[in-house]
């Protein structure tokens, strides 16, 4: 008898090994779930995963595992496999708009959610349809020129430049002073297609306008003084930047500028994270882009992408993906994580960004503006593509301004036929 209950107990053992993985929570035994993020900013891949450690110690039956994507990769070319696979992760992000329509299969509602009473003015528009909200919006960046005011200052350049013009000049003097103006980076195609291409749109003085009448032929790029001036700013940068500019990739730009070889970037307060710890610590700035000479450049702002919910994830996994994407903007520990960590401008009313750094400056530009927002969310992610690969060419110097204007035009002529 004693070794038939020596038995029957080292079985129970083995099958109750078996069982799937449980946790006592708050007297309740909840199985742990572990929910997948995929994160498009490489700035923050470090202290995305230190915010979400932090989750767990208080969400102990929760396991967040992130996949950082972005900087050189396209963080877009594998999703659609994945999901079209039902292997997507449970929250990603959407850029909305066009977006929007195209991923709503795999979106889930988050219309109850309690933190959308708390989103600024217009910034759920780009996810919402027919009235249900798609997604939630990571935050608010400014796309500009970051500068380093040092080398201004040594190079006599006292005023951040208001017009192409005073930017040309300044360029000439850090030239002379034997400083690099700009740290060019246009290996990765989303610059050009996405934020560059996104300031011409923003300078017409109706882009919706603008769009609807490139979709009807009743205009064209060529016709554009927004983009004739866009492809003069990117001659500036080349004519005063680094060399193989189509062969420098975000990486290469970056640690130009950090290192202080380079006065100028093209890029956004996204950037914050990579320049906070540089020793001696950098003294930056940010302004708009000014491609003509109005002196009334303003930054592209507003919201650049959404957390959004996998709708094909399980029950369990849409439940907590919700919980966390609600923590991180609704509990202290999340909310001091957006301003303090990942250098956010938060998108939520009740939490109050910071007033330094890039982030503090682009914060007061974008209450003092008008604001001209990001409007690459108002054409699909083949059409930026596209773009991309028209303004690498003229990087390339293997197309004229002429052709390369025609070539935005069949691009997008092309993806309006298509549909």
């Amino acid at each position: 008898m004693g070794k038939r209950l020596l038995l029957f107990l080292l079985l129970l053992g083995l099958s109750a090994s078996c069982l799937p993985m449980q946790k006592t929570v708050n007297n309740d035994t909840e199985k742990i779930v572990t929910i997948t993020v995929r994160n498009p900013k490489v700035e923050i891949a470090g202290q995305f995963e230190k915010m979400a450690s932090l989750y767990e110690k208080s969400h102990p039956h929760v396991r967040i595992q992130t996949e950082t994507v972005g900087g050189i990769s396209d963080d877009f070319s594998d999703l659609k496999t994945q999901m079209a696979i039902g292997q997507g992760p449970d929250i990603f992000t959407n850029v909305g708009y066009a977006s929007t329509d195209e991923w709503l299969h795999y979106l889930e509602d988050l219309s109850g959610e309690s933190w959308i009473e708390d989103a600024r003015p217009d910034t759920l528009a780009p996810v919402t349809l027919e009235g249900k909200v798609y997604g939630m919006p990571m935050n608010i960046e400014g796309f500009g020129i970051i500068y380093n005011k040092e080398l201004f200052k040594k190079a006599g350049v006292d005023q951040p430049p208001r017009t192409f013009k005073e930017l040309e000049a300044a360029a000439q003097k850090l030239n002379q002073n034997g400083v690099t103006p700009f740290a060019n980076g246009y290996y990765e195609e989303w610059k050009l297609g996405h934020h560059l291409t996104s300031l011409a749109f923003a300078e017409q003085s109706s882009p919706e306008a603008f769009i609807e009448s490139l979709s009807d032929n009743r205009t064209s790029f060529a016709d554009s003084d927004g983009f004739r001036n866009l492809l003069r700013f990117v001659d500036l940068t080349l004519a005063y930047g680094n060399p193989h500019a189509a062969t420098a990739d975000y990486y290469t730009e970056m640690d130009a500028f950090r290192n202080g070889k380079a006065a100028m970037i093209v890029q956004g307060n996204w950037v914050e994270p990579l320049l906070e710890n540089e020793v001696p610590k950098l003294e930056v700035g940010m302004f708009p882009i000014p491609l003509d000479d109005d002196g009334d450049a303003q930054l592209v702002a507003g919201v650049p992408s959404y957390w959004v919910v996998n709708k094909q994830s399980g029950e369990a996994e849409i439940r907590e993906a919700k919980r966390f994407l609600r923590w991180m903007v609704e509990s202290a520990e999340g909310r001091e994580f957006q301003t303090e960590q990942l250098h956010f401008i938060p998108a939520f009313q009740s939490i109050q960004p910071s007033e330094s750094g890039l982030s503090g400056s682009v914060w007061k530009q974008y209450q003092q503006q008008e604001g001209q927002s990001f409007n690459w969310s108002s054409y699909s992610p083949p059409l930026k593509e596209a773009f991309g690969q028209v303004l690498k060419q003229y990087v390339n110097e293997e197309t004229s301004k002429r052709d390369a204007l025609q070539d935005l035009d069949h691009a997008w002529r092309q993806r309006v036929s298509s549909k």
